[in-house]
């Protein structure tokens, strides 16, 4: 990774990518109920929420190590997201 700004970037596109899928669900699937959809996507928004938050710590004595375990934490918490759409 080669800095703050693409870690944030990254964030920014799965979880905007991940929402954007769920409200295509939604489109196509409007005789069903969006409960589920909608928990994905607050999920997805609180995930982006925290993730930033971490990214944003000025605190941070190893900062390589700190970002590739925020990298590994939006890889994780991406595909459960997206298995749950997957599972809709």
């Amino acid at each position: 990774m080669a800095n703050k700004r693409d870690l944030k970037k990254d964030i920014n596109y799965v979880l905007g990518d991940i929402i954007e899928a769920v409200y295509v669900w939604e489109y196509t699937n409007s005789d069903k109920n969006n409960t589920k959809s909608e928990a994905i996507i607050d999920e997805a928004i609180v995930t982006f929420d925290e993730l930033i938050v971490r990214v944003n710590d000025k605190k941070v004595e190893d900062k390589k190590a700190h970002f590739k375990a925020i990298n590994k934490d939006l890889e994780t918490k991406g595909m459960a997201l997206i298995e749950k759409i997957n599972s809709l």
